[in-house]
């Protein structure tokens, strides 16, 4: 049976898309415009915004300052990361806890940051397809980047989307990373509460998992905990507690806990929820919260500082680079040398 064209149900459709494709023309856009319609809770002005935040074009530096000076955040939203080797189904968890959060009134915004080619510096995962449900969800955001050349994969604009989730109003932001190299640490730096995957039956080898990361979790989850896999996820879980028993207590005073969690039946899913509310809660209290944010402002100043001075440096000293790297590859001179011959020189050489 064709649907009546006419229909209140068509006609919003109608004005959603006509709505979208003018979000998407750039050149509406100001910074204050802009601003304006993210702190309005606008998913597609957000979008755009994150687009903005995320070049890396000295042309841009101007209008994204004014964008997130006039996106303040309020702080009030509680920041998540997970990290986990790929398999351990972060995705899949990532959904049904942002699910349940909507469920229980939150407004959730995930950032999921992809694997990206080297080449293209372009996110190749369609986080939107993985986490098709919440992506359609009215209270949920979902917004994969590109992991680009950023020392551990990580966007270099993540901590610029946190702040426009929280301006646009998302009281929960899930960060997922690529779960390789160091972009653990730089994603640690940007979160409150940090969540360790694993996956039962892998050894620690196998899984990849250093001691620091270990360190730095608030929560291991060991995931996948299902009939013929719980065996093999107590045992995996029973040597973590064991590992953390040997481990200096974490800056933050609270003890990391070890679960077991399926999102394929829900089990654990209550308790997860439960002790990030509880470490939330507990670390307000103490002082924990307000200190822990406070260093990862100087923490994100610093980053900052370090990639503004390389793009500024890359920008307008390409030609000298182009002709270092040429005598660096025909072995007339060092990589050392070539490179400090490069910082040292005047800009646009």
């Amino acid at each position: 049976m064709s649907s009546d064209a006419s229909s209140p149900q068509n006609a919003r459709s109608r004005a959603r898309d006509a709505a979208r494709a003018l979000i998407q023309s750039a050149q509406v856009w100001t910074p204050e415009s802009l601003a304006k319609a993210v702190r309005e809770g606008q998913r597609e002005a957000l979008a755009q915004a994150i687009t903005w935040v995320e070049s890396a074009h000295p042309d841009h530096q101007d209008r994204n300052e004014a964008l997130l000076r006039l996106t303040p955040s309020a702080g009030q939203s509680v920041r998540i990361g997970f990290t986990g080797i790929p398999g351990a189904g972060k995705s899949t968890l990532i959904e049904r806890f942002g699910l349940d959060a909507v469920r229980r009134g939150a407004r959730v915004a995930v950032l999921a940051v992809d694997p990206s080619s080297q080449r293209t510096q372009g996110a190749l995962l369609g986080d939107k397809t993985r986490m098709h449900d919440l992506s359609k969800h009215p209270d949920a955001f979902v917004r994969p980047s590109a992991a680009s050349s950023t020392l551990g994969g990580v966007a270099r604009s993540t901590s610029e989307a946190i702040q426009l989730c929280e301006a646009a109003g998302y009281d929960l932001i899930l960060v997922e990373t690529v779960g390789v190299g160091q972009s653990e640490v730089t994603v640690r730096s940007m979160v409150d509460v940090f969540v360790l995957m694993l996956i039962g039956g892998a050894g620690d080898d196998v899984q990849g998992i250093k001691r620091g990361v270990v360190e730095m979790a608030d929560a291991v989850v060991v995931h996948k905990a299902e009939e013929d896999r719980l065996a093999a996820c107590r045992t995996t879980a029973g040597a973590y507690r064991q590992a953390l028993h040997v481990l200096p207590q974490p800056p933050s005073g609270s003890d990391t806990e070890v679960m077991l969690v399926s999102s394929l039946t829900g089990d654990g899913h209550d308790a997860l929820w439960e002790h990030i509310q509880h470490l939330t809660e507990t670390w307000k209290k103490s002082g924990w919260w307000k200190t822990q944010r406070t260093q990862q402002r100087l923490d994100a100043m610093h980053r900052h500082a370090r990639q503004l001075l390389i793009e500024s440096h890359m920008h307008h000293k390409a030609e000298a680079w182009t002709r270092l790297e040429k005598d660096v590859l025909e072995g007339e001179a060092s990589p050392f040398a070539s490179a400090r011959s490069w910082v040292h020189l005047p800009l646009n050489s």
